[in-house]
C-alpha cells in the first residue's frame, strides 16, 4: 500500500484534468516576528523588537494553495479588496501561480489577520476586518455556472465573516449534490443548517464541542453527540481535526481515531484545517479508501503545524513523509529546517559540505556524471532543485517537462545524491547562505564570476569549483529532439 501511495502522490494524485472549486472566506495573514527582553515601562506589557515581517495567503487562499501544492487545479471564489493587503493578496496570488479572474471585487476592507511573535510564539493577534454584504446574486449565477463545468470536489471555506450566507450555501450544495459533486465543508458558528446536505464537515475539536452543545471532556459524549449531527444535516462524515493529536472519522455509526504519526514539533496550527480539508478533497479525486484519505490527511496536517505560519503542504512534502515511513529506503527529499540541523551536525564532525543546483528537467547522462564528479569533492552533496513556479519564471511557460516531485525523486535515486531540496526562488542564494557550504559547484561552462554565490561564500572561507560537463548532453537538445 505504501509503494502505491507513493506512485499517486508522485503523479499529483491521478488529478490530470481535474479540479476543485474552492468558495469562501479569503484574507491576508501577516506575521511580525521579534524579540522580547523587556517590559514596557508605559503599561505591564512586553517590548517587541520587531525583527521582520512576512505576508502568507490565508482562508480560502489557503486551501488553494494547498490544492495547488497537491497537484490539484483549484478555481477560487471568494472577496478582495483593492487596499494594500488586497494588493499584496494578488502579488502573492500571481507568485503562486493562483487564478484571481474569479475573486469577488469589494469595497469592505480585505480581512487581515496580523500575528505578533516572539521566537515561536504567539504575543497577540491582530484583525482588521468588516462584515461582508454576501454574495450577490449575479456572483451567485457565475458560480452556478462553474459547477456546470463539473469539478470533481467542491470546498466551502467559511470563517463566518458574511460571506456565505444560507441561501447561498443552499443553492451551491443542492446543485453540488445533483450533479453528484463532493461538498467538503470548512464550518464556523453553530448554525449547521446552512450545511445541510454536504458530504463533510471539518470542525476542529473546539469547534466541534460548540456544534454539539457539548462541554465535557468525555470523549464518548462528543463522539455521540457528532453522530447525531451527521444522521440530523446528512452528511457522510465528520472530520474532527485535534491538532498534534490526529483526526478523528465520525459517521452516523461509528468514530475512528487517526493518531499524528509525526515527531515533529508543534510550532503552529494555523492553517492546518486547511491542509486537512484540502488533502481529503485530493484523496477524493484519487478514489482513495476513507481510510487511506485519512491516513494521508494526518501526514500533512503533521508536516504543517511543524512550520510556523500559514503554510500550505506540497507533494514533494508528503512524498518525503511517505517515503521516510517505507522501510528500507533512505529518504533525501529533505525540509530548511532538517537540513540546516543535520549539516550543523556533520560541520561539527569536519565534514565537507558540497552544494549544486539546477532545473534538472529531464535528467540525463550529462546530468549524472556531473553529479558523480561533484560527489567525489564533498562528504555530503546537497542538490538544490528549482520548483515548477521557479523554472516557469527562468525557462517559460512551457517548462518544465517533468514535474517537481518527479524530478526530485529521480535525483534521490542516484548514490551521489546525499540530499535534495527544492527552492521557489530564482536562484539559491537565500540557500546558500543558509547553508553555508565548504565548496559550491556549477558545471564548468559558468564562470566562477557569475556563480550564484560565490561572492557570499568567500564570507565562510568556502570556495568555489566548476565540474566538468560531458559535452553534446543538454535538456534543451532533448526536447528540440523530441518536438
Amino acid at each position: 500500500m505504501k509503494d502505491s501511495l507513493i506512485n499517486v502522490v508522485t503523479n499529483n494524485f491521478n488529478a490530470k484534468n481535474k479540479w476543485c472549486l474552492v468558495v469562501g472566506d479569503i484574507m491576508l495573514d501577516q506575521y511580525i516576528f521579534g524579540d522580547v527582553d523587556k517590559i514596557s515601562p508605559e503599561a505591564p506589557v512586553p517590548i517587541l523588537k520587531k525583527t521582520s515581517q512576512i505576508e502568507r495567503i490565508g482562508g480560502a487562499g489557503n486551501v488553494a494553495l494547498n490544492l495547488q501544492g497537491l497537484g490539484i487545479k483549484p478555481i477560487l471564489v471568494g472577496e478582495i479588496s483593492n487596499d494594500i493587503s488586497g494588493k499584496k493578496l494578488t502579488i502573492l496570488f500571481k507568485e503562486q501561480l493562483i487564478s484571481t479572474q474569479h475573486l469577488i471585487k469589494t469595497k469592505r476592507p480585505t480581512t487581515t489577520k496580523t500575528r505578533i511573535m516572539s521566537g515561536q510564539q504567539q504575543v497577540v493577534r491582530i484583525d482588521d476586518e468588516e462584515p461582508s454584504l454576501g454574495i450577490s446574486n449575479i456572483e451567485l449565477k457565475k458560480i452556478l455556472t462553474l459547477l456546470k463545468k463539473n469539478p470533481s470536489v467542491v470546498i466551502i471555506s467559511d470563517y463566518e465573516k458574511g460571506l456565505l450566507t444560507k441561501p447561498i450555501l443552499h443553492k451551491i450544495i443542492q446543485t453540488a449534490t445533483r450533479k453528484k459533486i463532493p461538498v467538503l465543508v470548512d464550518p464556523k458558528g453553530k448554525d449547521l443548517e446552512k450545511y445541510r446536505g454536504a458530504t463533510a464537515i471539518t470542525p476542529n475539536k473546539k469547534e466541534a464541542l460548540l456544534l454539539s452543545n457539548t462541554h465535557s471532556k468525555d470523549e464518548e459524549l462528543l463522539e455521540n453527540s457528532l453522530k447525531k449531527i451527521v444522521k440530523k444535516y446528512g452528511f457522510e462524515f465528520i472530520a474532527m481535526t485535534m491538532g498534534d493529536f490526529g483526526i478523528k472519522y465520525i459517521n452516523n455509526n461509528k468514530a475512528v481515531n487517526y493518531p499524528t504519526s509525526s515527531s515533529r514539533q508543534v510550532f503552529d496550527v494555523s492553517g492546518a484545517g486547511d491542509t486537512v480539508i484540502s488533502t481529503l478533497a485530493a484523496s477524493i479525486v484519487a478514489g482513495f479508501s476513507v481510510d487511506v484519505s485519512f491516513k494521508l490527511a494526518n501526514i500533512s496536517a503533521g508536516i504543517v503545524i511543524g512550520k510556523i505560519g500559514t503554510m500550505p503542504i506540497k507533494n514533494t512534502e508528503l512524498l518525503q513523509e511517505l517515503q521516510s515511513q517505507k522501510q528500507g529506503q533512505e529518504n533525501k527529499i529533505i525540509l530548511k529546517s532538517d537540513l540546516l540541523n543535520k549539516t550543523k551536525e556533520l560541520k561539527n564532525q569536519n565534514k565537507k559540505i558540497g552544494f549544486t543546483n539546477g532545473c534538472f528537467d529531464i535528467l540525463h547522462a550529462g546530468h549524472v556524471t556531473y553529479l558523480e564528479k561533484a560527489k567525489e569533492k564533498v562528504d555530503y552533496l546537497i542538490v538544490g532543485i528549482n520548483t515548477d513556479n521557479s523554472v516557469k519564471k527562468i525557462k517559460g511557460p512551457k517548462r518544465p517537462i517533468i514535474h517537481e516531485s518527479d524530478r526530485a525523486r529521480i535525483l534521490c535515486s542516484l548514490e551521489s545524491v546525499d540530499a535534495v531540496i527544492l527552492f521557489n526562488e530564482s536562484t539559491p542564494i537565500k540557500l546558500i547562505k543558509s547553508i553555508k557550504p565548504d565548496i559550491l559547484m556549477k558545471g564548468a561552462d559558468y564562470s566562477k564570476k557569475i556563480v550564484v554565490g560565490a561572492i557570499e561564500i568567500q564570507e565562510w572561507k568556502g570556495r568555489v569549483i566548476l565540474i566538468p560537463i560531458v559535452k553534446g548532453k543538454s535538456t534543451t537538445k532533448i526536447i528540440n529532439k523530441l518536438g
